[in-house]
């Protein structure tokens, strides 16, 4: 039994070869096929290996520094944590990169918003990407989510793409930091 998640080797023969921009390959009419390696195998996951992942990462971020000649990338993280368990409740993670910060993801549990934590955690992330050299901001959240809290903080809206369930969007927002 194969693993649903794992392509099965034995199929790789059927998976036509690929051109360098996905276009399956052209042979001449008329040549004889010559041997030659099998094709790689492309496949969907929802569980990515870790290593998988950082491959991906770290091949892009090679290829971004090739090409601009900048190796800023880093990634950034504002944590919130419990004073009597010393565990992580929530905060912000995201990264900086060509001279913009990203906001990833960023969560605070209903008990702690409300008092100020949320502003102060955006402002130490913004603050951090100004001390990285960014220039601007970049983020999006759900119209459900903080599009009026980042608003208040300066932030605005570029772009709305709706979502599921109807009458949601995703909204894209930034803001300068220079």
């Amino acid at each position: 039994m194969t693993d649903p998640i794992t392509p099965d080797p034995t199929t790789h023969e059927a998976v036509p070869p690929f051109s360098a921009v996905g276009e399956p390959a052209a042979s001449a009419v008329g040549e004889s096929a010559a041997p030659c390696a099998p094709a790689p195998l492309v496949f969907v996951t929802d569980l990515p290996d870790a290593e998988d992942v950082a491959l991906i990462s770290d091949a892009l971020d090679e290829f971004n520094v090739q090409e601009t000649g900048t190796d800023d990338r880093h990634t950034l993280a504002v944590l919130v944590r419990d004073p009597e368990t010393g565990r992580v409740v929530g905060g912000l993670t995201g990264r900086t990169s060509l001279g913009l910060l990203f906001v990833d993801l960023f969560y605070l549990p209903p008990a702690l918003r409300g008092a100020g934590m949320g502003s102060e955690i955006l402002r130490r992330a913004e603050e951090e990407g100004r001390r990285r050299g960014c220039r601007a901001g970049v983020l999006y959240t759900i119209s459900f989510q903080a599009p009026d809290f980042y608003s208040r903080h300066g932030w605005r809206v570029f772009g709305e793409v709706p979502c599921d369930p109807p009458g949601t969007s995703r909204v894209f927002m930034t803001k300068d930091l220079a």
